[in-house]
């Protein structure tokens, strides 16, 4: 009897234990959702606009191997690149050899804490068509009138900002799944078929606007050393700082549409 309960007993902590880590699992990985208001635009885009792959760089055998000595995270594409491009060769004879060369101030990674979508972040658009003596209802689609260049950018100074933007682009891209870029085209001329009808008696607008990620987090710089004592490389990260910081990062090629009917012109 004793031995059938202490099995339930265990049978019921493994369960918790399981449920538990799922929930947890499903949590961790946040998902978007592209509403039906927001339409891709890839296709009837006007203006081209040059794809951004996130600049993830994979390091060598010998930048993992840094890294790993670090006392603090580097995740830095550029700093990486620099160690790609570097070697140390490990030799018998470097007994009693030291040496240490000062890289210079880096910002090293960038910890996401919050990743949100405004899918109506800026107005580039608005078709309009007074419909107040018609006696049908009016066909109305989206037409971009002008060109749009719609900017992102940091929501604070920071030093290196190039390097910052990089690392939060890296990371809201992957959290999001979405395409995004500091800058983002919409050309004049382009055109969506989904149909907004404006009754008669009444005045129909219809606004596009362009999405944009929210990105906030904390940056960690950091002076970067490599040291080298013996066959022994390494690297050392002094005077680490963190400043928290936030962006705003345009979705490329989306568009998201607002209509409204009214019985006056706005």
């Amino acid at each position: 009897m004793l031995r059938k309960l202490l099995l339930f007993v265990f049978t019921i902590i493994i369960s918790f234990s399981c449920s538990t880590k799922i929930a947890i699992a499903k949590t961790a990985q946040p998902t978007i959702n592209v509403p039906s208001s927001a339409l891709n635009i890839s296709k009837e885009n006007t203006y081209p606009n040059a794809s951004q792959d996130t600049p993830y760089l994979q390091p060598s055998e010998f930048t993992k191997e840094l890294i790993e000595t670090s006392n603090v995270k580097i995740e830095n594409p550029d700093l990486i690149r620099i160690l790609n491009e570097s070697n140390i060769s490990k030799t018998p004879w470097a007994i009693g050899f030291r040496a240490t060369v000062f890289l210079g101030q880096w910002p090293l990674n960038y910890e996401s804490t919050e990743t949100n979508v405004n899918w109506q972040h800026q107005r580039i658009n608005t078709n309009h068509y007074d419909n107040r003596a018609g006696k049908t209802q009016y066909k109305m689609m989206y037409s971009q009138e002008n060109q749009s260049h719609v900017k992102g950018g940091l929501t604070a100074k920071v030093p290196q900002p190039d390097h910052v933007k990089q690392m939060m682009l890296i990371e809201a891209a992957k959290k999001t799944k979405l395409t995004l870029s500091f800058q983002t085209f919409v050309g004049a001329g382009t055109k969506k078929d989904q149909v907004y009808n404006v009754a008669p008696k009444k005045v129909g607008y219809l606004y596009a606007y362009t999405p944009a990620v929210s990105e906030k987090g904390k940056v960690t710089y950091g002076e970067v050393y490599v040291t080298v004592k013996g066959s022994k490389r390494a690297i050392v990260v002094r005077n680490v700082t963190s400043q928290g910081i936030g962006a705003w990062i345009p979705v490329q090629d989306y568009v998201s549409l607002s209509f409204g009917a009214y019985d006056q012109p706005r």
